[in-house]
């Protein structure tokens, strides 16, 4: 579902991806840990083209990201075509980035109305049931500043599958979150692993990682140091920088 070959990514003179080459298998449940700093969010953001590659390669479902390949040149896509292909992609963000002025429902209705020409009568049944999905169904005509963080993060997930998408990114979904709200939210994410969804997680969450993840990677200065069975990586480290990382956070 998602092949990185090669990827770099640089913001002026700061070098953050020095080379990422990683693959993410369809119905996989990937998980992306690390430091602060460590590039890990900054290749999430690169997967939908929030943010471009200074060199390399990255596709999703075999087609390269913001790009189209000539020769071999690469030739940016227009921003309509960009967006076209990350309806396929669904994001939740550190932040909910509810719309404040909407409730929970018009919040999830909003995207399939306006992006794919939905009828706002099938929008509002799918998005009800999606709120149903998160445990949430009660809550569909509060609007966020009524519902607590760990609510509106779920509501955040239901955005995202109302697309219909074929992967989910997960950026630190809990890292916003009080402790006691933080399982809500990583329940709903086990369902969605339950269900087949390919997730990408970035995250602090150790257990979750090791419960849930397929594949794990540890990152740091923007290379990819450690990967394998989350089990495995997290129960018995091979790489001393690992090993050190593990040691703070376990």
């Amino acid at each position: 579902m998602v092949k990185a070959e090669g990827v770099h990514k640089s913001f002026g003179a700061a070098h953050i991806l020095k080379g990422i080459d990683l693959e993410v298998n369809n119905g996989e449940v990937f998980c992306l840990i690390g430091p602060s700093g460590s590039g890990k969010s900054t290749f999430l953001r690169c997967i939908n083209h929030l943010e471009q590659i200074s060199a390399g390669r990255l596709y999703v479902d075999g087609e390269l990201v913001g790009y189209r390949e000539k020769g071999d040149k690469l030739y940016e896509l227009k921003d309509s075509e960009v967006a076209l292909k990350r309806r396929d992609i669904g994001m939740v963000f550190q932040r909910f980035n509810l719309f404040p002025h909407m409730t929970a429902v018009e919040n999830v209705m909003e995207a399939p109305v306006q992006v794919k020409g939905e009828s706002k009568s099938v929008a509002r049944e799918r998005a009800l049931k999606l709120l149903d999905r998160v445990g949430l169904g009660d809550r569909a005509n509060h609007y966020p500043s009524q519902l607590s963080g760990g609510q509106q993060q779920r509501v955040a997930i239901a955005r995202a599958l109302a697309m219909e998408p074929k992967l989910m990114l997960f950026d630190e979904p809990t890292s916003a979150l009080d402790p006691e709200l933080v399982s809500d939210v990583l329940d709903v994410m086990r369902d969605l692993a339950e269900s087949g969804m390919t997730m990408v997680v970035v995250t602090h969450e150790m257990g979750f990682a090791q419960e849930v993840g397929d594949s794990l990677v540890f990152m740091d200065g923007g290379v990819v140091v450690e990967s394998g069975n989350p089990r495995d990586v997290l129960t018995n480290p091979q790489h001393e920088r690992t090993q050190a990382f593990l040691s703070k956070v376990l």
